[in-house]
């Protein structure tokens, strides 16, 4: 219920769904139910995991002013650096928690942009290959353009022809983005478009 309504799950659904991008509909149904802020769509997936995932900073913000909880996901990925510090002093588990999906956390700072909370975050424990298979820290940097983390993680171990949930390579979403410079970092450390044994794997399913 909000506000002596009830919301309908095909609504909740839109609405996380909408939150993934599409600002001028989020604005609308937010703006008529106000309780939106805290669902959960019946796949799991909250409108704050959704915004986080897409770097949707405006409707982050819109989404902490009505209520919705914020983690430690969505604290990276909004550079809220001295919170998540706090978060992992309280509980060091928080280096292994996932957003959205199963995101890892240290895919946020990533496609934040914020080399200082994955330097926080790698100290703690976080693994920069954490998702390999759905999606990876540096298959973040290469779907939103972050050429200085990519090269960072590549530094700290981030396996560049790792395959994502779709079995795209880094290399493959940066050129599917017409990112020529993401597409040269990740040559320039081995990076394939296609993983050879993608074929034998998939023929093992």
């Amino acid at each position: 219920m909000n506000g002596g309504y009830e919301i309908s799950q095909h609504i909740k659904d839109e609405f996380v769904g909408v939150s993934h991008g599409d600002l001028k509909r989020f604005k609308e149904l937010l703006s008529k139910y106000p309780g939106l802020a805290t669902v959960t769509a019946s796949w799991g997936e909250t409108p704050i995991e959704a915004a986080a995932q897409m770097v949707q900073r405006e409707m982050i913000e819109m989404l902490l002013a009505a209520g919705a909880p914020l983690d430690i996901c969505t604290a990276a990925v909004m550079g809220m650096e001295d919170l998540v510090k706090a978060m992992l002093d309280d509980d060091p588990g928080l280096k292994d928690a996932t957003g959205a999906h199963g995101i890892p956390v240290m895919y946020f700072p990533v496609v934040g942009g914020y080399q200082s909370i994955a330097e926080i975050l790698l100290a703690a424990g976080a693994d920069v290959n954490a998702g390999e298979g759905g999606n990876a820290p540096l298959h973040g940097a290469a779907m939103f353009g972050r050429t200085q983390m990519a090269k960072w993680l590549i530094a700290h171990g981030a396996n560049v022809n790792g395959a994502d949930y779709e079995g795209k390579t880094p290399l493959k979403i940066a050129l599917a983005h017409g990112d020529e410079e993401m597409a040269r970092i990740l040559r320039e450390h081995g990076g394939v478009e296609q993983i050879e044994e993608d074929a034998d794997a998939l023929a093992s399913y």
